[in-house]
């Protein structure tokens, strides 16, 4: 991947040349390498294509070898003077330790090891399915690393297995749930065929980029070793580890031991805050009363209701708010995302060019394991744009009126506007590629759109708007069932009764959503928390330069610097308000 290390040169090339500068470059490039090689699969997720070719290990000896080369560097980076080092510097170190701690938190608690599922990015396994899908060939050295790492999947399946036979004989055993959805994932790969499976779909159909010899290898190299590795690990969830498996009535991540400990550095690194989980929960609470006067003056004019139970109810009940086709469902995707690409100008500055973003659909065995949609970023060599990836199987099951709020979050003016910019920026390479990493931000962001895309009008009726309402509410939800089950002992069935009383999306819908907390817990807290802070930000300003406030000008002070701690980004756009 030479045009990342290239730009990384240009920009370590921008630092003074000071020890403590020096230092922070190498320690930077230490931190960039050890974490993707770690878990190369998030890597080929943010677009890495040079981690391609490994699979990782998923050992608890690597987890614990990972834990200690963060904390090294944590320590170092600690010792580093401010007063060396310039303005950009500064923030360079701060991000960098902020990273350093999360992935230290994330390799010691293993929260992933202990809470086996089929959740994309919340398992090591639908992380695996969901890296797949994503990689892009652009020439022989791309096909090489890919077929090079499917040739080491038999292999890496088994070790995960043994990696969850290690956490249940510590009594860090899965959740049912989460088993059995990890069965139905393995054993729906193992049916695919070339073209649908997620395995293949690199070297799948004419525009693969990889040739017919490619293709004809990968398909080997899944019948012979993949295959009978899936087959595997789908033995020992179901025999060995289903039948110790927690019950729905114990889903939290506290019923196992060090997971009090280890939901509160899932908290802390997922929002980047220090806020605790009482402190979340009743976040959650008043943002949902807040809610309900929107609720009512909506509602009444989309539907003429204004109690949300029966605007709710309308929104479920009424055929004529269901899709009909899959094409439907991409055409109201398309809709908004042309809709905000126009209002760029509104909001956005017009000197800073962002690239095109597509509309890729899953397919029906993606789209069983995925939330309604996500973003994928542009890969780094530019052989992949930045994608808005959406579920459309089964549309008669999926409601007209939330596509255009999940649009607005996933592609612009979310997801790709702020992290397809990010990848532009003139800064190190371990803070251009940034996802999962700082939820809080990023996830803040996308939420905090959908909202400045109805005070944009960018909504095509009223009942959209209510779709917004209703994903507001599910993220607010989200603070007090992800905190009610894994800090308070919910269990299943009461966090999906709670979202499912104060939404108005699908029963389905919310029975994924709450399995995914049970899978990644703390990472559903980021959106609002985040949401939140960047309303206190745009607000404090608001209130500073009076008509001297600029959107486009906020904006780019809130994302300018990439994706970073909310702190960072508090103190950035104080830096903005007080030029």
């Amino acid at each position: 991947m030479g045009t990342d290390r290239a730009d990384q040169s240009s920009a370590v090339s921008r630092m003074r040349t000071t020890e403590p500068a020096h230092r922070l470059a190498q320690m930077g490039e230490r931190y960039f390498t050890a974490k993707h090689r770690y878990d190369p699969f998030n890597a080929t997720l943010l677009g890495l294509t040079e981690f391609d070719g490994l699979t990782g290990d998923p050992s608890a000896d690597s987890s614990a070898g990972a834990a200690s080369v963060f904390a090294s560097l944590a320590a170092e980076a600690a010792e580093l003077d401010d007063a060396a080092l310039t303005d950009d510097q500064r923030i360079d170190k701060q991000v960098l330790r902020a990273l350093l701690r999360g992935a230290e938190d994330d390799a010691r608690h293993s929260l992933w090891a202990a809470n086996a599922s089929s959740a994309g990015y919340g398992s090591r396994q639908g992380t695996l399915f969901q890296a797949a899908a994503a990689v892009s060939i652009a020439d022989a050295d791309g096909a090489e690393r890919y077929l090079t790492r499917l040739g080491e999947l038999g292999d890496y399946l088994g070790a995960l297995g043994d990696r969850y036979r290690h956490e249940a004989t510590a009594g860090r055993v899965p959740t049912a749930v989460g088993v059995l959805n990890a069965v139905r994932q393995l054993r729906s790969e193992l049916n695919a065929t070339a073209e649908t499976s997620a395995l293949l779909r690199a070297v799948a159909g004419p525009n693969a980029g990889a040739g017919t010899a490619w293709r004809e290898r990968a398909e080997q190299i899944v019948a012979d070793t993949v295959a009978p590795g899936m087959a595997s690990l789908a033995e020992v969830l179901e025999r060995e580890l289903l039948p110790v498996a927690r019950d729905d009535e114990h889903v939290g991540i506290r019923t196992i031991p060090g997971g009090e400990e280890g939901y509160a550095a899932a908290l802390r690194q997922h929002t980047t805050t220090d806020l605790t989980a009482e402190d979340i929960h009743q976040l959650g609470l008043r943002a949902l009363t807040e809610l309900d006067e929107q609720w009512a003056q909506v509602g009444a004019r989309a539907l003429g209701e204004t109690d949300r139970r029966a605007i709710a109810d309308r929104l479920r009940g009424d055929p004529a708010l269901r899709f009909e086709t899959t094409g439907q469902i991409v055409d109201a995707a398309r809709g908004a995302l042309e809709r905000a690409e126009a209002a760029l100008p509104r909001y956005f500055p017009a000197d800073k060019p962002i690239g095109s973003c597509e509309i890729v659909e899953l397919s029906a065995e993606e789209s069983a394991n995925s939330a309604m949609a996500y973003y994928r970023p542009p890969a780094g060599d530019g052989s992949r744009g930045g994608a808005q990836c959406i579920a459309t199987a089964d549309p008669t099951s999926r409601h007209r009126y939330e596509y255009e709020a999940l649009s607005f979050h996933e592609s612009v003016p979310g997801h790709h506007l702020q992290l397809a910019t990010s990848q532009l920026l003139d800064i190190p390479c371990y803070r251009r590629h940034l996802d999962v990493e700082v939820c809080g931000f990023n996830e803040g962001w996308g939420l905090y759109t959908e909202q400045l895309a109805d005070e944009l009008g960018l909504y095509s009726s009223e009942v959209a708007r209510l779709g917004m309402l209703s994903f507001s509410a599910l993220r607010a939800c989200r603070l007090v069932v992800d905190t009610g089950m894994h800090q308070l002992g919910w269990s299943r069935a009461a966090a999906i009764e709670f979202m499912w009383s104060h939404t108005a999306t699908t029963r389905e819908h919310v029975e994924h959503e709450v399995d995914r907390y049970i899978s990644w817990p703390g990472q559903a807290c980021a959106y609002m928390v985040g949401k939140r802070e960047i309303l206190r930000m745009r607000a404090r300003a608001q209130a500073a330069l009076g008509s001297r406030f600029d959107l486009p000008g906020f904006h780019w002070a809130v994302i300018g610097n990439g994706a970073v701690p909310l702190s960072v980004a508090d103190e950035a756009t104080r830096r903005w308000q007080e030029r």
